[in-house]
């Protein structure tokens, strides 16, 4: 727990993307929801995209996006920013910009009132520096505190970043370094220093607004983030069953301390349901454990995932190298092969 922190001002620690429902269970409980598609609904939940988006004229389109968690860190003013930085980032990541939000609040009754405001503040705080305007909310008492945001943006009809739409020789860059679910799940066990925490805290509250400004003046071929299932989840439903992707395990960007955890095999449950649904299509050309629960782990307000020709590939990182969290060219996408995914 942070020292600075007020000890009777403090969340209970085990939430974040690692608390969501594994792509497994998700995947089969969705299959059989259908209805009629209206002519507006330019996407939704059948395509395991980030947001829907609702065409209204055909220069804007609306996106509507939700997102809550109960907490991964004991600071409730640095849960709130978290939470709606994650939150937010679904707009981004389909090329949009935001427009409004709304909080979504559970929160125990009997608990010390402050916590929620600090969890508030922080929230605002965050949708203020997104651009957005945050209009109001809904809360309900709960025994466990959790936040997080529905948002509205919007985006030309024209300009829609997709989740499943890259080619074949397209460069995939990551936007964010991994480790944050591992790191959090670790320090809490006081297994890792404060300064690996705080190292997490900074990638989780940094919007991906600026990488998402700075991509939009390049021919993207496909764009997610990454969140609850981890780098290979998401890049499994990026590859949408048509291709296959090559990683290159030095060039993955990962935060201080992360693999050292991992290897001491503190690890999280979100990235063993993430491991288990990916059972049979990665290959891993070589045997590193620690390494596999990296790429496996939920990560909460995980970076921009895009593919690009690899003509523009140097340029793009030039300007998203500027800011301050790195960012890196991890693989290729390639043809279909046996595996959806090999990790060289």
């Amino acid at each position: 727990m942070d020292s600075t922190v007020d000890k009777g001002e403090t969340l209970f620690v085990c939430g974040g993307c690692n608390a969501k429902m594994g792509p497994g269970k998700l995947e089969n409980l969705l299959k059989d929801l259908h209805q009629d598609k209206q002519p507006d609904v330019m996407v939704d939940f059948e395509t395991t995209d980030d947001a829907a988006i609702l065409k209204v004229n055909d220069d804007t389109a609306i996106i509507q996006t939700i997102d809550f968690f109960p907490s991964m860190v004991s600071d409730p003013y640095i849960f709130g920013k978290i939470a709606a930085a994650n939150a937010l980032s679904d707009v981004w990541a389909m090329g949009g910009t935001v427009v409004s939000a709304l909080n979504i609040v559970c929160f125990p009754q009997e608990m010390n009132q402050n916590i929620l405001k600090k969890i508030l503040q922080g929230g605002l705080e965050k949708v203020t520096e997104s651009g957005g305007f945050l209009a109001g909310g809904h809360s309900i008492q709960d025994q466990r505190p959790k936040y997080g945001l529905s948002v509205n943006g919007i985006v030309d009809p024209k300009k829609i970043l997709r989740n499943n739409t890259c080619n074949s020789g397209d460069d995939l860059i990551l936007t964010k370094p991994l480790g944050v679910g591992i790191i959090t799940s670790a320090y809490g066990a006081d297994a890792v220093s404060k300064e690996a925490f705080d190292g997490a805290v900074e990638s989780m509250t940094t919007l991906n607004k600026y990488a998402s400004e700075i991509i939009k003046e390049y021919p993207v071929s496909a764009c997610t983030d990454v969140t609850g299932f981890g780098l290979l989840g998401h890049l499994n439903e990026f590859l949408n069953g048509k291709h296959s992707a090559v990683l290159n395990a030095t060039d993955i960007p990962i935060l201080p301390s992360a693999y050292e955890a991992a290897d001491e095999l503190l690890v999280t449950g979100g990235g063993q349901r993430n491991r288990k649904f990916l059972d049979g299509k990665i290959n891993f050309t070589f045997d590193d454990n620690a390494l596999e629960e990296v790429l496996y782990d939920p990560q909460t307000s995980g970076g921009l995932l895009f593919s690009i020709d690899p003509q523009y590939t140097d340029e793009v990182l030039g300007k998203l190298n500027k800011l301050s969290l790195r960012s890196a060219r991890i693989g290729k996408v390639v043809d279909k092969e046996d595996k959806e995914i090999t990790v060289n």
